[in-house]
């Protein structure tokens, strides 16, 4: 039973003198966040495979049980049918040799192109990863959102599979109009799927999509809480990877969510400790 809590990134332009020490190299910013949160969304392996030199790094910088969570590259996701793709994702996970004892997850994240006319692409593909990792999925295509065949299809190939059903929840960030323009882009760039709640693996994975105000969030994750511990309480992993318009405000949200599933974050080192030794 673990929470695995984390943001989409361990760096940011507004994170030093909050998250991060302030004058730090930005290849030692992995130390900073790692001291404070306990896992990563990989987004950088979307778009292509990290060098050994950068994977062997990032190794040495964090502790014994922080867990990385890759994302599958583009090529094998977004581009042709995932029948084709078992080399290319087996080539992938060699790859990641260096962090194979830290490797949390690895997430195939489909296009919203992605439909029912994959499902036995995404089973073959499945079938042939190892199975001493973890996997997520994370459907954009309508039919599996919709509560008929299609979506039941998925939901049992997942089980069988021992896959997670990767949820998104952008319902915060869509619950007002944009009044910024990193919230236009937001609301523009990131899915407005349903959330259908639910574990197909031994490791849930919510991603959630935050408002840069605290008040438009707090209704949405509080009613995640339960189902948190729920899972918990079941002996599985629950992955919670926290996001917010830009990001600037992430890890703010994140200890608050931390928090309130009694399992408060280590001070920020960017911060002077509180004589309480909380972050609020």
């Amino acid at each position: 039973m673990s929470l695995y809590i984390g943001l989409s990134q361990w760096s940011h332009p507004a994170w030093p003198g909050q998250l991060l020490s302030k004058g730090i190299k930005s290849t030692e910013h992995l130390l900073d966040y790692a001291q404070v949160f306990n896992c990563v969304e990989g987004n950088t392996s979307f778009y292509g495979v990290p060098d050994t030199q950068s994977l062997t790094r990032w190794a040495k910088q964090t502790p014994d049980d922080f867990r990385f969570t890759f994302k599958f590259p583009a090529t094998v996701s977004h581009q042709g049918q995932l029948l084709d793709k078992v080399p290319e994702a087996l080539s992938f996970i060699e790859a990641l040799a260096p962090l194979s004892e830290k490797l949390g997850m690895l997430m195939l994240q489909l296009p919203a192109s992605s439909g029912p006319e994959q499902l036995n692409g995404l089973a073959h593909l499945l079938s042939a990863l190892p199975n001493n990792l973890q996997y997520g999925v994370e459907v954009r295509h309508s039919a599996f959102f919709a509560k008929g065949e299609a979506e039941r299809m998925l939901n049992r190939l997942l089980i069988e599979h021992n896959a997670n059903r990767i949820i998104m929840d952008s319902r915060p960030l869509f619950s007002c109009p944009a009044t910024t323009p990193a919230l236009a882009e937001a609301q523009h760039k990131k899915p407005q799927v349903p959330v259908h709640i639910i574990s197909t693996g031994s490791a849930p994975v919510i991603r959630f999509i935050g408002h840069p105000e605290p008040d438009y969030n707090r209704r949405f994750w509080q009613a995640w809480l339960p189902r948190i511990q729920g899972w918990l309480d079941e002996g599985k992993s629950v992955y919670v990877f926290v996001h917010t318009a830009d990001n600037q405000f992430a890890p703010i949200l994140a200890a608050e969510i931390a928090g309130a599933l009694q399992q408060p974050l280590p001070d920020f080192p960017g911060l002077a400790p509180s004589p309480q030794g909380h972050l609020f």
